[in-house]
């Protein structure tokens, strides 16, 4: 029988390729973990296993974007106890000046008209705290500092860009009633569009809470400044026609904590200046006190609707994390290589390599003959 070179070449080099094919494949086996590389080893855990991957890699996704959910509700939950805190700290010095011993004294006052300033001043720094390099209060508007304040403590600012591009400004300035002994705001109805129009904006997302099919059931991650002074949600807003949703803000804004602290310096300002009476300075103040206990109330209603949210982002994120674990265990369990196995597989196959090497270079020593009879 006649055997020519030339296919006992290519004999050897294809069983040569098959081996270092089944080499590198074990050798992956090894290093990935994964059992089958392509549909065809084994289609039904192949699919099996890449619906699992898309399903871990959504858990994996949605929990990473909940550690930065949690931390800003975290801020705005702490900004609005601290508003809370400054309201009930300022109530100590408006009762001060109530005392007829105390306000008979302009300089006592004064002490603390500039408390009470400074009290207000430290609210709208909290309006205005960031986390990482956005504005907590912000709304949908992450990049604008929403709030200013005036040096004498009247005129609160608010400044908001929208989704079409544009950005408005609001001065809501305290004025003095001098007939009717009153202080409020007096706003023009396109300033109140353009308020209503910004409370009524949302930030619901799909973090693995709710439907996405079912929009409400999502749950909605920012809170914008003024819907966290007045009390009044975006729902609540979303839910009433504009004129009804109008007179909500315009009520709810003369009772923020900034309002009520405005007006108590503003009267401050006017008693010592002896604009108004004693009588008329502490019917305002009792008139203000009176009002900061409903407001305390209403901002801590605020304060306990953000702790339940990133109570429930929390839960969320635990049940993440949690399907992640169980998904890359049952993803193993599947798909996965036993590693002893894939061990041994790979040096048996790195022994038979060796071996075929070796082979062919004493198959392809030089002969003189070309073929064996």
């Amino acid at each position: 029988m006649r055997v020519v070179r030339s296919s006992v070449y290519r004999r050897y080099t294809s069983s040569l390729n098959d081996l270092q094919s089944n080499l590198n494949k074990s050798m992956n086996k090894v290093s990935t973990g994964a059992a089958y590389e392509t549909a065809a080893d084994n289609p039904l855990a192949y699919y099996q296993g890449k619906k699992m991957d898309h399903l871990y890699q959504d858990a994996k996704s949605k929990s990473s974007i909940l550690g930065d959910i949690k931390n800003r509700l975290y801020q705005q939950e702490q900004g609005a106890r601290d508003i809370q805190k400054t309201l009930s700290n300022s109530k100590t010095s408006m009762q001060y000046v109530l005392d007829s011993s105390h306000n008979s004294s302009k300089t006592s006052v004064q002490t603390k008209r500039d408390a009470l300033l400074q009290d207000v001043q430290s609210m709208v720094s909290n309006l205005n705290s960031q986390y990482q390099d956005f504005y907590i209060y912000g709304g949908n508007d992450i990049t604008t500092a929403p709030f200013s304040l005036s040096g004498d403590g009247k005129t609160l600012t608010y400044t908001h860009k929208y989704s079409d591009g544009t950005t408005k400004t609001v001065n809501m300035t305290m004025a003095y009633d001098k007939g009717k002994n009153t202080y409020s705001y007096h706003l023009s109805d396109d300033d109140l569009n353009s308020l209503l129009t910004a409370m009524r904006e949302q930030g619901r997302v799909d973090i693995g809470y709710g439907d996405i099919s079912n929009r409400q059931s999502l749950l909605d991650t920012y809170t914008g400044g003024l819907n966290m002074l007045t009390g009044l949600t975006s729902d609540s807003l979303n839910a009433m026609s504009d004129d009804d949703a109008k007179k909500a803000i315009k009520a709810a804004l003369e009772t923020t904590p900034v309002a009520l602290l405005s007006r108590s310096v503003m009267a401050c300002d006017n008693y010592i200046n002896d604009t108004t009476t004693v009588d008329q300075f502490t019917d305002t103040m009792g008139s203000v006190l009176k009002d900061a206990a409903n407001t305390e109330h209403t901002i801590s209603t605020v304060y306990s609707d953000l702790g339940n949210k990133y109570s429930l982002v929390e839960t969320t994120k635990t049940r993440l994390d949690t399907l992640s674990d169980n998904l890359t265990e049952e993803y193993k369990d599947i798909l996965g290589a036993d590693p002893y196995e894939a061990i041994t597989e790979m040096y048996s196959y790195q022994y038979s390599y060796s071996a075929a090497l070796k082979m062919g270079s004493n198959l392809m020593q030089s002969s003189l003959f070309d073929f064996i009879k």
